[in-house]
């Protein structure tokens, strides 16, 4: 059992079936175990309680999560037996999903120049005790960047296009996709990305 298959992400549904967050596999084996959670077998969509789930063979190649006494495959989907038990999840602060909520547009200008003409500006500069978070930061170009340099909005004389606020779209679907097996696809329904390091202006 290693750190790594343990902090690896298990998509999680509710009694609909509906997709609902993302949970580190020893959550997902916790509720599992507790019978608060039951674990869907990708290639035949069957669903396991832990009994169950504990007598299936690990497929060879496949990681899995040791205990004492057994050695479980790693839970790739579990359904909720029950209401809760599942924290709610934050989207990430990255410059990709920056871009992605800016739509890769100069907040200040309405430009759309490549993204790596694009930075990341804070309205209330860090100089100034701004922070960087959701709420204070921006993409701008370089041209507005370098003319509001370390000023805030108004004393450069510049506007911005919106208030900044953190995006509303949910991040259960943003799991890496080396962490998806083909067989699980049909099930799993994931996006890929990449999370990006953000950097500062």
């Amino acid at each position: 059992m290693t750190s790594a298959v343990l902090t690896r992400d298990t998509l999680v549904r509710n009694r609909s079936w509906v997709a609902i967050a993302t949970t580190p596999v020893r959550h997902a084996r916790s509720l599992l175990f507790t019978g608060s959670a039951r674990a869907i077998q990708p290639e035949t969509y069957e669903v396991h309680d832990f009994a169950s789930w504990s007598e299936l063979e690990v497929p060879e190649g496949e990681p899995s999560v040791s205990t004492v006494r057994l050695e479980l495959r790693v839970p790739e989907v579990v359904v909720l037996s029950v209401v809760g038990g599942v924290p709610r999840q934050v989207l990430p602060f990255t410059r990709r999903n920056l871009v992605r909520r800016d739509q890769a547009q100069c907040q200040y200008c309405g430009r759309r120049p490549t993204t790596s003409e694009l930075s990341i500006d804070h309205v209330v500069p860090r100089a100034l005790g701004g922070e960087t978070s959701w709420e204070n930061c921006v993409l701008a170009c370089v041209h507005c960047n370098r003319r509001k340099g370390s000023k805030l909005v108004h004393d450069a004389n510049m506007r911005l296009m919106k208030a900044p606020a953190a995006p509303q779209w949910s991040p259960i679907f943003e799991v890496a996709g080396a962490q998806q097996r083909e067989a699980g696809r049909p099930v799993v329904a994931l996006k890929h990305w990449s999370p990006d390091r953000h950097q500062s202006a």
